[in-house]
Formats: structure tokens, C-alpha cells, sequence
């Protein structure tokens, strides 16, 4: 797959950096930049690449994407340009310095920047308030006044409930945050364990719990069942080999732990929508444009 890394206008001297793009060509290729960013797509419907996800998006779309997560927004053919617009807001992974994202304020804040290697998208209230407070922020000037907004928006977005991380956990395990130290080392047993068969009853031994109550605690700590969180590691890691080797799906299909190709399929296509052939071939589409601020790289 080609993945192409976008030189961003962000500076060490920029706190943030916004455009604000009317009849958006959609023409950037999946891409990835160093930035953390935030993109608000009004007026306009298509398909929303981030990661192993593929969504319809439209009419509004605001998406929390961190660093080095390759994205892509593509409007549907029938997309009539003359009402949409773009509001992207970039800023640097070292904007906040560890001890101030370490304090109590700046906690949530904190914790939806880990959360976005996994990119966040908001909905419902949440994405009308943000929206008005975007357009606030793209007419200001570059100053302390603008800063402040910036910093009231991410904070505002940090405390919402109307999000959901679009990433599956096996795609990026680098991503993966979880804030108990028992489920921590379940889930690094199940990062070198998930390609063979996993039992319940195993990792409830691990976090020294009784298969009822180690099921109770996980749901509460991941908010998955175990059966559904082992799935999605198995998803995630079978959708980057779909898009970084040339290993065929049978292969594939064992090599993420599945014990059938039928079963594998079956829940790829309920989970991600398509059939890991289709998935394949989709993320395999050559770009019809490359504008000029993209070096090509290969994922």
C-alpha cells in the first residue's frame, strides 16, 4: 500500500496551526504526519479512511486523528463541491511537555491525545458545539486569545461521552491504553499469545480471578467482553497484514489465530464491513493525485 507522509505548515513556533478550506478538492492520497489533528468536513459525504477503519462520513464529520495515523477523507462521486468546506486544526506531539499532561486538569486532555492513536470521532451535541467553537477559532489571529480557545476546545472534546475510538486494538498495539495494572498484563499476554487459541479460563488464572469474576472486571476495564476484545486484536492484526504482506487469506486467517477461513470472513466482513479481499483490494487503489506538500512512502 502507499502511504504518502505529508509535510505539515506546523512550526516550533506555532502552538496550533488551522486552514480553512472552502470546496475541498478531497484529492490527498491515505497520508501521515507527526501532528496530531483535528478535521471538521461540513457540507459533504464519502468515505472516511483512518487506519483499518472505513466509514461513510457526511454531512459533519469531526475526527481526532494522532501522530503518524494515516488517513484519508474521499468525497462520493456524486459530490457537489460549492457548499463544503474544511476546518483542520494541526499541532505538535510535543506541544504539552509530560509533567504538565501529567496534572489533574490536564488529565482527560491527557488521555483523549493516547486515545486518538486510535482516532476519535465525535457526534450528536458535541459536534455542534465543537463546530461553532471551530469557526470562532479559524477567524481569530495567532495569539494568546486564539490559544486559549484551542485549549478550551480540546478540553471541551476531552470531557464529552459522544465519541468513539475508530481504530481496532490488534491494527496499532502500540495504542492500546489501559489503565489497570492486572488488565495490563492480560492484554500483554494476549499481544504474544492471540495467534494460537486463548481460553478464558487461562488468562482469569493470569490476573488470579475466577472465571466469573475475571469476566465481570474485564467488561468493566475495556468495556468489551473478553471474547470480543481477543476478536478485535485478531481483526486488527489480520487488517495490517491484509495491507503489508502479500500473504493469501488462508495464510492470514491462521496466522491471527482464526481456526477456519469461513469464520474469519464471516466476522471480518461483519466488523470492518467488506471481505478481507475486498479490503485489500480497496486500500491498494492508486490515487489519481498527489499534491505537491506529500512524499511518497510505502506502509
Amino acid at each position: 500500500m502507499q502511504v504518502y507522509r505529508e509535510i505539515t505548515p506546523v512550526t516550533e513556533e506555532d502552538f496550533f496551526f488551522i486552514q480553512h478550506h472552502y470546496k475541498p478538492d478531497f484529492d490527498y492520497p491515505i497520508h501521515v504526519h507527526p501532528e496530531y489533528e483535528l478535521n471538521l468536513v461540513l457540507n459533504c459525504e464519502g468515505e472516511r479512511i483512518i487506519g483499518d477503519s472505513v466509514e461513510p462520513f457526511g454531512p459533519l464529520d469531526l475526527v481526532l486523528i494522532g501522530p503518524n495515523v494515516h488517513h484519508s477523507w474521499e468525497s462520493s462521486p456524486s459530490f457537489q463541491a460549492d457548499n463544503a468546506k474544511v476546518i483542520t486544526i494541526q499541532f505538535r506531539e510535543d506541544l504539552f511537555g509530560e509533567t504538565m499532561l501529567r496534572t489533574k486538569s490536564m488529565h482527560c486532555i491527557f488521555k483523549m491525545l493516547k486515545d486518538s492513536k486510535r482516532g476519535i470521532v465525535f457526534s450528536g451535541e458535541t459536534l455542534i458545539i465543537a463546530i461553532e467553537k471551530l469557526e470562532a477559532l479559524s477567524k481569530l489571529p495567532s495569539n494568546f486569545q486564539s490559544t486559549l480557545l484551542f485549549m478550551e476546545l480540546l478540553n471541551f472534546l476531552a470531557l464529552s461521552q459522544e465519541q468513539r475510538m475508530l481504530i481496532s486494538e490488534g491494527f496499532n498495539q502500540r495504542t492500546i491504553s489501559i489503565h489497570s495494572k492486572r488488565i495490563d498484563r492480560v492484554h500483554n499476554f494476549l499481544k504474544d499469545n492471540f495467534t494460537r487459541p486463548v481460553s478464558l479460563k487461562e488468562v482469569a488464572e493470569l490476573a488470579n480471578m475466577s472465571e466469573s469474576a475475571f469476566s465481570h472486571f474485564f467488561k468493566r476495564s475495556t468495556n468489551k467482553s473478553f471474547t470480543q476484545f481477543l476478536i478485535d486484536l485478531r481483526l486488527g492484526h489480520a487488517a495490517r497484514m491484509l495491507l503489508e504482506t502479500q500473504e493469501n487469506i488462508s495464510q492470514i486467517c491462521y496466522a491471527c489465530g482464526f481456526n477456519n477461513v469461513s469464520n474469519f470472513n464471516r466476522l471480518f466482513k461483519k466488523h470492518k464491513g467488506t471481505t478481507p479481499q475486498d479490503y485489500r483490494k480497496m486500500f491498494f487503489a492508486t490515487p489519481n493525485k498527489t499534491p505537491s506538500q506529500f512524499i511518497n512512502r510505502t506502509a
